[in-house]
């Protein structure tokens, strides 16, 4: 057994590169400095939070090799703007590369650009012709992009915190405007690994479309909220357990909704040949859906300060149904197979699911600490403990029943509107000891 324990892990560190170790170098004298630099404004938990990410970072940039080089990547980019604001924020308003592109808003708004761009030419490439392969990797270097801004962002933003004040830094995960962009580049990273793993990028059309939503939702939250402005935490939120039960949970978000447009291609994929418009339910109900969210915000009269935006998103949301609707045959021939589809769809769901549960867990232990009961029935802990049954029950017909095809793909739509009620809804129609998120 310990022999073929150690031949297994010599085969394993055989394998490494030079490029490898380096890297791995290269983590660990950043997290070694990291911990002696700023160790005075950590407590025992936070050290060794910073201490179980070095190897966790190194594992990653192993196991998923062009994590390496956006690692690298955003660590030098934050690293540089760092240096350029020598510990005076208010140079982000003359430095040239700080107001226009390290700033963590500026880096932010570039992610959200990206983002649109990229799901634009997934479009083309799904239509175009000659040059459908071209476009297609296109949007998926530009979603490369996206998400090395959006990280350049939030680590430039949790620099930025800690300048305004000792009480006040934190790490960016602590509402809604940090949320959503931790939700849009985690969900976009997903899509990226089994966009390589399955050699496909056709459903970089769909994925991009629920990023493109989120970032539609953040562009509003920052103009009617000023959302982008950095707040001191919340009592509630004054705690560790943030910075493990908040990434865990998005995790599971961002796996379910990429499931959910997955499951989306493959209603299309199944339904492209049926000539009566009134059968082809996915397409209608993707319309009704894009077009209650503005309905709903304007309900809730939080639209006030944005009610053109809501309308330019309904008529936008129009035009894609549409758009997918008349193009539905050219689509299905672009999306890979069925096996494929359901095997995405099933791993995106187990990943999602593992994280959530951990995320659930954590959060019982932090609601604890913060209000001294694991379990309250707040409405927030209500919705995540219906998100948590729904998938636990998908999963559950999948391994057990052979649970697949079209019944499996309604199931995970289903789960994408319960799991956005549990994460928004909650927010804006209920309330409770979450309130802190509230739109």
């Amino acid at each position: 057994m310990n022999i073929a324990t150690i031949t297994l892990n010599e085969g394993y560190f055989a394998r490494r590169t030079t490029f490898d170790w380096v890297f791995a170098a290269l983590v660990i004298v950043g997290g070694l400095f990291a911990l002696s630099r700023y160790s005075a404004s950590m407590d025992g938990y936070e050290k060794a939070i910073l201490v179980g990410t070095i190897p966790t970072l190194i594992w990653l940039g192993w196991f998923w090799r062009p994590l390496r080089a956006l690692m690298l990547g955003v660590a030098a980019a934050a690293i540089a703007a760092i240096f350029a604001y020598q510990g005076d924020l208010a140079r982000a308003d003359t430095v040239f590369w700080l107001k226009y592109f390290l700033s963590s808003q500026s880096a932010i708004l570039w992610m959200s650009v990206l983002f649109f761009m990229s799901t634009v030419f997934y479009w083309i490439g799904m239509f175009a012709r000659g040059q459908a392969d071209t476009m297609e990797l296109l949007g998926s270097k530009i979603v490369w992009a996206a998400v090395t801004m959006a990280l350049i962002g939030t680590m430039v933003r949790w620099y930025e915190s800690h300048q305004i004040g000792p009480d006040i830094g934190h790490i960016p995960v602590s509402n809604l405007y940090e949320v959503f962009v931790l939700f849009c580049w985690m969900t976009a990273l997903f899509y990226l690994y089994y966009e390589a793993q399955y050699r496909t990028r056709s459903l970089g059309a769909f994925v991009m479309l629920v990023v493109s939503a989120a970032v539609g939702f953040l562009l509003w939250y920052t103009l009617v909220r000023e959302a982008h402005e950095i707040q001191p935490l919340v009592p509630a939120l004054q705690s560790w357990w943030m910075k493990l039960h908040v990434p865990a949970n998005f995790i599971g978000y961002g796996t379910f909704a990429l499931a959910a447009m997955v499951a989306f291609a493959y209603l299309i994929k199944q339904q492209a040949a049926e000539t009566r418009l009134y059968k082809l339910t996915p397409i209608w109900i993707l319309g009704v859906a894009l077009c209650f969210v503005p309905i709903a915000f304007r309900q809730r009269g939080i639209a006030e300060a944005g009610g053109s935006y809501w309308v330019g998103y309904a008529i936008v949301s129009a035009l894609i149904a549409g758009g997918i609707l008349l193009g539905r045959r050219r689509i299905a021939e672009r999306l890979p197979s069925f096996e494929v589809l359901d095997d995405v769809m099933y791993k995106a769901i187990a990943v999602g699911f593992a994280f959530f549960t951990i995320a659930t867990v954590l959060g019982a232990l932090w609601a604890a600490e913060a209000w001294g009961g694991y379990w309250s029935w707040d409405p927030k802990e209500t919705w995540a403990l219906i998100v948590w049954l729904n998938y636990a029950a998908w999963l559950h017909m999948r391994l057990m029943k052979g649970l697949r095809g079209a019944v499996a793909s309604w199931w995970a739509l289903v789960g994408l509107a319960i799991t956005t009620f549990a994460f928004l809804g909650v927010n804006m129609f209920l309330s409770g000891l979450h309130s802190y998120g509230e739109l």
